[in-house]
């Protein structure tokens, strides 16, 4: 009983946190903040994240969490392209949640960032999935002729770009709908 109790104050802290930086960012989120948000103090609240890089971690774990339906990352068998289109659908559903994460994607690449090593071991991972979803769909060659490996970081980058866009102009920009035309563009002149 003690400890469900202690998994949900976790998870009150983890939800306070990713309120707290997607107003403020990362640098501007503190401690005293998210214990503040949750009704502890700040010493409280070290009691389960003894500090904030503890704390961002869980916030990003816990964010992956969410896009794998609760397991951790999903195994490179489990995404298609159909169901890629799905999760650009339900980030356009979660705007609070897609600005954290893309703050805290933009502060990470500046040196001595607690969340680097998080990202880029992330992306490593992202885009060898990106390239086995590939492979499944075209097998060795996408019709443009290139490899799933080298169209992979471009998948992984128009997903994340668009989210950018979306979050600077979402009356602009419809993610799910330009990123289904990215599909197109993907399979070929044959999709149509």
């Amino acid at each position: 009983m003690a400890r469900a109790r202690s998994e949900e104050r976790r998870g009150d802290i983890v939800r306070a946190a990713v309120e707290v930086i997607a107003e403020r960012g990362y640098r501007g989120a503190s401690l005293g903040a998210v214990a503040e948000r949750v009704g502890l103090t700040q010493q409280g609240l070290l009691h389960y994240f003894p500090t904030k890089e503890a704390l961002l971690v869980a916030v990003l774990e816990e964010r992956d969490r969410w896009d794998t339906g609760g397991g951790s990352r999903a195994s490179a068998g489990t995404w298609r392209l159909d169901l890629l289109a799905s999760l650009v659908e339900y980030n356009a559903m979660r705007p609070g949640i897609v600005q954290t994460f893309s703050a805290l994607l933009g502060e990470s690449v500046t040196d001595g960032h607690p969340a680097r090593e998080f990202f880029t071991e992330r992306y490593a991972q992202v885009r060898s999935e990106m390239a086995a979803v590939l492979r499944a769909e075209f097998g060795d060659r996408l019709p443009s002729g290139l490899t799933p490996e080298q169209a992979a970081p471009l998948l992984t980058a128009v997903m994340d770009g668009l989210q950018y866009q979306w979050l600077l102009a979402p009356e602009s920009v419809d993610m799910p709908a330009a990123f289904r035309s990215f599909l197109t563009l993907l399979r070929g002149s044959d999709a149509a």
